[in-house]
């Protein structure tokens, strides 16, 4: 089965869209074919909408099984279609997406995020909330992809992150690359704990890995 796509013609499509383990954001206007085969790939309703008028979903918004979380500059109506609970992050850090990578257990955030949009993050969440960083990045929602059964980080991970993340998440973690080499993971894969799709350019080689890090293979 086909596991590559493009979302408005280019394979960033974690920057595009964003999903959990029942639904995938992406932005209104993606082709009727990718809608299809994301909900096939991932096992998910597949919902259509913009955040702020802005079509980069997979940048602005992250969720898990329990709430997703949108910045303040945007609109409760945006996600008006979405069943589970949508909370406001507060602060300045409005590019959501990026700044947090969260599974149904846990949640790792920027280091700069304060202590109340952390408190927002674990009550919409449902889970413990870490601050830190993946290869000294600190847009961690970028930089790594993980699900309820496992960790694909940044190649330039160092040891003392991997650690930190396998004391947060409670997973195996490894490292890899998506779109014929760009480091920063998130922003080229789509995946929950039934299936996962990566951006068009990203090789053999590299599908490999992420099928051995999501416990895939």
């Amino acid at each position: 089965m086909i596991r590559t796509l493009n979302i408005y013609g280019t394979p960033v499509i974690g920057v595009f869209a964003t999903c959990t383990e029942d639904v995938a954001l992406v932005p209104t206007g993606t082709d009727s074919k990718v809608v299809t085969l994301l909900g096939e790939l991932l096992d998910v309703q597949v919902i259509p909408t913009l955040v702020d008028g802005s079509s980069v979903i997979g940048s602005l918004v992250r969720g898990n099984s329990n709430g997703f979380l949108i910045s303040k500059a945007a609109g409760i109506t945006d996600l008006k279609d979405v069943d589970q609970p949508v909370g406001i992050l507060p602060g300045n850090l409005t590019a959501v997406g990026n700044v947090l990578l969260a599974n149904d257990s846990a949640a790792l955030v920027h280091p700069g995020m304060s202590d109340v949009a952390i408190e927002v993050v674990s009550k919409t969440l449902g889970v413990d909330v870490h601050r830190g960083t993946i290869a000294g990045l600190k847009t961690v929602g970028m930089a790594g992809v993980v699900t309820n059964r496992g960790l694909l980080v940044h190649p330039r991970t160092t040891e003392n992150e991997m650690e930190h993340l396998t004391e947060v998440f409670e997973l195996p973690v490894d490292v890899g690359t998506v779109n014929y080499g760009s480091q920063v993971v998130g922003s080229g894969i789509l995946a929950n704990s039934k299936g996962y799709v990566s951006g068009s350019e990203t090789t053999g080689h590299e599908l490999g890995r992420v099928e051995d890090a999501l416990l895939f293979s």
